[in-house]
């Protein structure tokens, strides 16, 4: 291998540049959607508008990697470095993001950009709240989806896991609900103490939207990561399995593998195929096997990812 491939092999720009694309979609929905509005998102950045609610001269950015950084060490610690590099590039940029677009003074000569202030996010906090929570969760999702996706993290509330996971055997999914939960609980307590709350909504009212914003922003990280459901594995149990295949192989132009099974109900031994369509092919080859075989047994579940000739690969 030259130096030349092995060090693109170790720095995969690619990956990186979209990190910062998947940070910079995350920074969007926090800095100019959430903060504002008030609904927090759980974990480190919920935790850091919480602070910034007590106390306003803290800009949201700076707070979350100041969080991050012990956090980041312990991991290391804990953990191992395999996540270092990428993990410290997409907390540190997507801290740096959110306070750009906030139009925080620390930044030099950019106090001017206050995307939250622009007419459309004015119209939407006073008029469609709803759908400005909502478009802050898929900016969320979208974006921490993006981030997951190019094998990096935002730190936080996914090293805690990781560490409960290893040393109290809590899975992630359970931790990371935990940590959520606590965070915006406290963010509910210092909304409402500080008498914060937005416009007539209530810190309840605020809160419930928080956990509508994790259900939906969750959701979009598991279709980004794992994709949408573009194809189709179908298992095809029959006595014609061989007229079957041949239908599958010359008039859909679809691969097919026979596998040999044995029925446990009548002991029969049979073959079954297997074969991957697009969701536009599953009504035509199902009428391709009902026309062969009427008693065929067919089985169809979902594909999120298949590599090879006639499928495209996901990025």
């Amino acid at each position: 291998m030259s130096e030349k491939s092995e060090k693109k092999k170790k720095l995969p720009i690619m990956d990186y540049i979209f990190l910062t694309i998947g940070s910079a979609i995350m920074a969007i929905g926090i800095g100019v959607f959430l903060i504002d509005a008030q609904v927090v998102p759980g974990g480190v950045s919920g935790l850091s508008m919480a602070i910034h609610y007590l106390f306003p001269f803290l800009p949201v950015g700076i707070l979350m990697w100041v969080l991050n950084v012990p956090l980041y060490l312990w991991g290391l610690k804990e953990l191992g470095n395999s996540f270092a590099i990428r993990t410290f590039f997409a907390f540190t940029i997507n801290s740096f993001f959110i306070d750009l677009f906030t139009g925080n003074s620390w930044i030099p000569g950019l106090s001017f950009i206050r995307l939250q202030d622009t007419v459309v996010i004015q119209d939407l906090l006073h008029k469609d709240f709803f759908f400005l929570v909502l478009l802050g969760a898929i900016f969320l999702g979208v974006g921490l989806g993006i981030i997951f996706k190019f094998k990096g993290t935002t730190a936080g509330s996914d090293i805690i896991a990781a560490i409960l996971n290893k040393h109290f055997g809590i899975k992630p999914g359970t931790g990371i609900i935990m940590i959520d939960f606590f965070v915006i609980t406290f963010a509910a307590i210092v909304i409402e103490t500080q008498n914060l709350a937005y416009g007539d909504l209530s810190a309840l009212t605020l809160t419930l939207y928080a956990f509508f914003l994790l259900f939906v922003s969750s959701k979009l990280i598991d279709i980004i990561v794992d994709g949408f459901n573009y194809a189709k594995v179908a298992y095809i149990i029959s006595d014609k399995y061989q007229e079957i295949g041949d239908a599958i192989m010359h008039d859909m132009a679809r691969g097919a593998t026979s596998l040999k099974t044995r029925g446990l109900y009548r002991n029969i031994e049979r073959e079954m195929i297997m074969t991957v369509t697009t969701n536009k092919e599953v009504s035509s080859l199902t009428e391709k096997v009902k026309e062969i075989d009427s008693s065929a047994f067919i089985i169809i579940t979902d594909a999120h990812e298949v590599l090879g000739q006639g499928f495209r690969r996901r990025i």
